[in-house]
């Protein structure tokens, strides 16, 4: 082989190289199809993954569905939740829920519930990550034509100075130009009350109408038709979840040495909330079933 030849196999083989690259940049792009009704029957929950401006729904083989009656402390807002998913899954008007509030109170527990509760009217739950809302138009097309109940799920919703998404998820909320389809809604839990940060200065000038960059900031809350608040938990509520769970999972120990022990455990943590209830009995209940032998090799 001469040395043109030789040439023109190192260019035809950079050009393979470019032609592949192009192909994988562009399947980043296209579109995946469409899903079908029967991929959404046969699952109950969904993970939106973005690719480039669209995405696809991969379904989550072992989703977690507590049970909603095990939740203390938050009966009124969680009987809200309830209610107005109820109406959604029977077909008629509901809101777009904002769960808001202390951490560790059961916010993301509540809308996961859901499922266990109405999965079996249809109710179908899909994950959406914060970076991912401004690809929403993709995810809403397909499932509008779908004959299920969508709730898009977006937990620690919040939002900085300036990040993407933040007018997408308005425009879905309520206000685009294109109709809200009936068969989907929004639900999203946060630490803040109104999704995105809100400083001194808002208040204090900077602007000519600083009423009016307030305003701004507490549209996007204000379009969800239901916000739901939930706050710290006080000792006899933490205690009373504690109760809950150690009669749920038939722990033999003593009502003093739980309330004891639990105590305890929320001074270490610097928290009740219903996370660190959860926490404890998970670390008391693999302590109460270790056999003593292997206790006793450890010290």
């Amino acid at each position: 082989m001469n040395d043109r030849d030789q040439r023109w196999d190192r260019i035809a083989g950079k050009l393979d190289q470019l032609l592949d690259r192009f192909d994988r940049l562009l399947d980043l792009h296209l579109p995946p199809p469409s899903p079908g009704g029967e991929f959404f029957a046969h699952h109950l929950a969904f993970r939106w993954r973005r690719a480039g401006d669209g995405g696809s729904f991969l379904p989550v083989e072992h989703p977690h569905l507590p049970d909603l009656d095990d939740l203390v402390g938050i009966d009124l807002v969680r009987d809200e939740l309830i209610r107005n998913t109820g109406q959604f899954v029977a077909g008629y008007p509901a809101n777009n829920v904002l769960l808001w509030g202390e951490r560790g109170t059961g916010k993301s527990t509540c809308v996961k519930g859901l499922l266990r509760r109405f999965s079996g009217d249809g109710l179908r739950l899909v994950e959406v990550l914060r970076d991912d809302l401004f690809t929403l138009p993709a995810i809403v097309a397909p499932l509008r034509r779908m004959p299920q109940r969508f709730i898009l799920f977006c937990d620690d919703l919040s939002f900085g100075e300036g990040e993407g998404g933040y007018r997408e998820l308005k425009a879905l909320l309520e206000g685009g130009i294109e109709e809200r389809p009936s068969n989907i809604l929004f639900y999203a839990t946060s630490n803040r009350r109104h999704l995105l940060p809100e400083r001194m200065e808002d208040n204090l000038g900077g602007e000519i109408h600083p009423e009016e960059a307030v305003s701004e900031k507490l549209s996007l809350a204000d379009r969800f038709g239901l916000n739901l608040s939930f706050y710290p938990f006080d000792q006899p509520t933490y205690l009373a979840i504690v109760a809950r769970y150690a009669e749920k999972y038939a722990l033999p120990i003593s009502g003093e040495a739980l309330r004891r022990e639990a105590l305890q455990w929320a001074l270490f943590k610097g928290s009740r909330s219903g996370r660190a209830a959860r926490q404890f009995i998970d670390d008391l209940a693999g302590r109460l079933r270790l056999p003593n032998s292997l206790l006793q090799e450890k010290k």
